[in-house]
């Protein structure tokens, strides 16, 4: 049996402490193969975006495991644990992060320039990463002048500069228009379906998680996952599945992820 990408093993974290202390995850475990979708589905302050900055090695768990294809990502320290991340993860946040006043060029080959990658190779790979993204003719434009779908695309680019193993797509369509979105779908997936890279999608859009070869559903800190249907059952089991699997992410109170704030600062 391949060996998975990523393995949550028994994750907890916890912030704070007595009684303001709050769980945000509470015991989680799962694989990711590779070269599969999965989305992780669950509303503001379900967890989900906590377990994916656990999964990106952006944040330690309080208890539990993190493996990365097979090893305790604990072992990964300082520079050898940003080289790793590096390496590995491609992100594709909704907030973009691009500094405006770089060229789009600048932006895409930064993943490179942090490994220590010369001029002339960075150059390279960033017009052949834009390339594939229909963006070549943008590379001397400041990310300033570009569209929201255009920027989206800029840093679809980034993520894919150094050919990662796993794409992290966190809410990458919540900033877009329902057409732009779309298109951004269809790139994403094409990248997990044609390049084998293996898609992380957290999202609360249930259209999105659909899309997916796999969904789990986090709600309160805890893990669902619905059990996987035989071949062809989808389409005998129409619309009711979806239903109860909503149910599952959706019923989560509302309340602000701390952890997203601590990677966006």
């Amino acid at each position: 049996m391949t060996t998975p990408v990523l393995q949550a093993v028994d994750l907890h974290k916890s912030y704070g402490r007595g009684a303001t202390r709050f769980d945000a995850l509470k015991g989680v475990s799962f694989e990711v193969r590779a070269g599969e979708s999965l989305a992780i589905v669950g509303k503001s302050g379900s967890g989900k975006s906590t377990l994916m900055h656990l999964l990106a090695l952006l944040d330690q768990p309080s208890a539990g495991e993190i493996r990365l294809n097979g090893e305790p990502a604990e072992r990964l320290r300082g520079r050898e644990l940003n080289r790793t991340r590096n390496a590995t993860f491609g992100f594709v946040f909704q907030q973009f992060f691009l500094t405006s006043s770089a060229t789009v060029l600048e932006n895409v080959v930064l993943p490179l320039k942090i490994a220590g990658v010369g001029r002339a190779e960075r150059k390279r790979r960033g017009m052949a990463a834009l390339e594939q993204l229909d963006l070549d003719d943008k590379a001397r434009n400041k990310a300033s002048d570009l569209s929201g779908g255009q920027k989206q695309r800029v840093v679809i680019a980034r993520a894919l500069v150094n050919s990662p193993q796993v794409i992290f797509a966190d809410e990458p369509t919540g900033n877009l228009d329902s057409a732009t979105g779309a298109l951004v779908e269809d790139i994403l997936f094409r990248l997990n379906r044609e390049q084998g890279i293996t898609l992380i999608v957290v999202t609360h859009d249930e259209e999105l998680a659909a899309r997916c070869d796999r969904r789990i559903f986090v709600r309160d800190g805890l893990l669902f996952e619905p059990e996987r249907p035989e071949p062809g059952a989808s389409a005998r089991l129409g619309a009711s599945a979806d239903v109860e699997d909503t149910t599952d992410g959706n019923d989560t109170a509302d309340r602000n992820d701390p952890a997203a704030e601590e990677v966006a600062a």
